[in-house]
């Protein structure tokens, strides 16, 4: 018992010297003031957050002053106070439920049994949060529509208010980095595709309009490769990273964008509601494989 006073005595003594110094040390203050989020080492140029990214910071909106008249600050001070952003917005993205790929069209490309045990799994969950939906979106292909379809069977929401949105449709957003061999689509396939899934998110990913008075949220059903596309954009990570990511079917992405502009991730691909035997991401391309 003696040793271990004598321990804990000796530990206690030897951080306080430690602090002690830091607090003499002018150059250490810093450490103090600057710790946990901050640091003395500089930021990389591609690390800075950009508050402006979608384009809608107050001071970006507003006229600047033409001068510093009181009559032009109180301009200027109104406008910026008619601008600024009272709420947030969440988004969650949900990825289609398991489908088949057979067949030359996307009409062929049905749910399979489990795909659609998934997204009414998904549905139930999405339930359970008690969400107040403000807006449902689809993509246009079949196993969008159909998961989107099964969704709503679980939630509160009228079906006839859901829009269906070309742009979310899949595609391959930006050629990947690190590339893969077993995944080569055409040059042509990345410009293509790539500006409608870029307009996509310059559609759905912005801070809330300043009349916006309590939190909202949006429900997009879509897929994989958009999904992981809009999480790097959102989260200002290179979007050259989206293959990096792996996400389930049917799994529930959820990203905040608050008022300030920053943006946090709640979920990314969460499917642990879900039984094991119903966790997948690969397209089955036998029917003769498919539960």
């Amino acid at each position: 018992m003696r040793k271990f006073t004598a321990f804990a005595c000796g530990t206690g003594a030897g951080l306080a010297a430690f602090y002690l110094q830091r607090l003499r040390d002018p150059k250490q203050t810093a450490w103090v003031h600057n710790s946990w989020t901050n640091s003395e080492r500089p930021v990389d140029s591609w690390a800075l957050w950009d508050s402006n990214w979608d384009c809608r910071d107050p001071k970006s909106l507003v006229r600047p002053q033409k001068n510093e008249q009181p009559q032009e600050q109180n301009r200027y001070n109104s406008d910026l106070e008619k601008n600024h952003v009272k709420s947030a917005r969440h988004i969650i993205l949900i990825r289609h439920g398991e489908y088949l790929d057979v067949g030359d069209t996307d009409d062929t490309h049905h749910l399979t049994e489990r795909g659609r045990e998934q997204a009414k799994f998904t549905g139930q969950r999405l339930h359970d949060l008690g969400i107040k939906w403000d807006k449902v979106i689809a993509s246009t292909m079949v196993r969008a529509q159909e998961t989107a379809d099964i969704i709503l069977n679980e939630i509160d929401y009228d079906k006839a208010k859901v829009k269906n949105c070309p742009y979310l449709r899949e595609g391959a957003p930006i050629p990947p980095q690190p590339p893969v061999g077993h995944w080569k689509p055409e040059a042509s396939q990345f410009f293509r595709d790539g500006a409608r899934i870029e307009a996509a998110f310059r559609r759905y990913f912005h801070r809330a309009y300043p009349d916006q008075t309590k939190e909202s949220y949006t429900l997009i059903v879509g897929h994989g490769n958009v999904i992981r596309y809009f999480v790097c954009r959102a989260l200002q990570f290179p979007p050259e990273a989206w293959l990096r990511i792996s996400i389930n079917h049917a799994s529930i992405t959820w990203l905040t964008i608050s008022p300030s502009g920053n943006v946090s991730i709640k979920y990314l691909g969460d499917s642990g509601f879900m039984p094991v035997k119903h966790l997948t991401n690969r397209i089955p391309r036998d029917a003769k494989n498919v539960v």
